[in-house]
């Protein structure tokens, strides 16, 4: 019997293996990975390979979507207490993750508004504030740029006092958005997000040990560990060839 070439069946009848390898790869990622991801998604494409498609959001959101059912193939988190969330309840695959990049914690004004704070211990960032002013950030209760900022501002004795004025955004994007239209005078984002306003400036970067380490895990999601393609995309993002668009955007490549 004579073999049939591949390129001759017709289209509805591709072997599965090959048309799952082709499939666009679902990517579940936290909102401050947005630009730099998007480049290297065109960088992807461009590679020959079909362009991800990107959901961007908070991680807890994310997180909770995927273990609601949702069809992502990669997770990138922007902390590694949501990576541990999905992986205890095994919708990572094993032997997957990493955490590849880095960030800093900065606090922001919009341009031009204020001067640079010291931010040490003691500093007293509510009478910054006045009576009535507010500091915009992700909500502590899930969104990790949130869990930082309680922490570092835990870490200078402020808490206590900020925690009632603090403006609870739903993802670092969108306490960003509070500070460039002037809503809040003051926000606590990502030295990423901060490079990637158009209306910010950063006063003061909040030292390393007032919070824990800014480390984004990539992991292959269970569903997808079979996926050749998920696996090359998650093995690129992850490796030497994306670190220097990583850098470009501002991340630290993990040590």
């Amino acid at each position: 019997m004579r073999r049939r070439s591949l390129l001759a069946l017709p289209l509805g009848l591709a072997p599965a293996g090959v048309a799952r390898a082709q499939a666009p790869v679902t990517v579940f990622a936290a909102a401050s990975l947005t630009d730099a991801l998007r480049a290297l998604a065109a960088e992807w494409q461009a590679r020959g390979h079909p362009a991800p498609r990107l959901s961007f959001a908070a991680s807890s959101a994310l997180a909770r979507q995927i273990e609601q059912g949702a069809p992502a193939d990669l997770f990138m988190s922007a902390d590694e207490p949501w990576a541990d969330y999905l992986q205890q309840r095994g919708l990572l695959a094993e032997a997957t993750r990493s955490s590849p990049i880095g960030n800093s914690l900065v606090l922001v004004a919009p341009a031009g508004a204020a001067r640079p704070v010291p931010l040490a211990r003691g500093t007293d960032l509510a009478a910054l504030l006045g009576p009535a002013g507010r500091i915009a950030t992700g909500d502590p209760a899930h969104v990790p740029v949130g869990r930082y900022a309680q922490a570092a501002l835990t870490w200078m004795g402020q808490w206590e006092a900020l925690a009632p004025r603090l403006a609870r955004a739903d993802n670092v994007r969108a306490a960003l958005l509070l500070v460039e239209r002037g809503e809040a005078p003051y926000g606590i984002v990502y030295a990423t997000d901060a490079a990637a306003g158009s209306g910010v400036r950063v006063l003061g970067t909040f030292p390393a040990a007032s919070h824990p380490p800014i480390t984004y895990p990539f992991a292959l999601a269970r569903r997808a560990e079979g996926t050749a393609e998920a696996r090359a995309l998650l093995a690129f993002l992850a490796g030497p060839e994306a670190a220097p668009t990583w850098q470009r955007f501002g991340f630290a490549l993990a040590r």
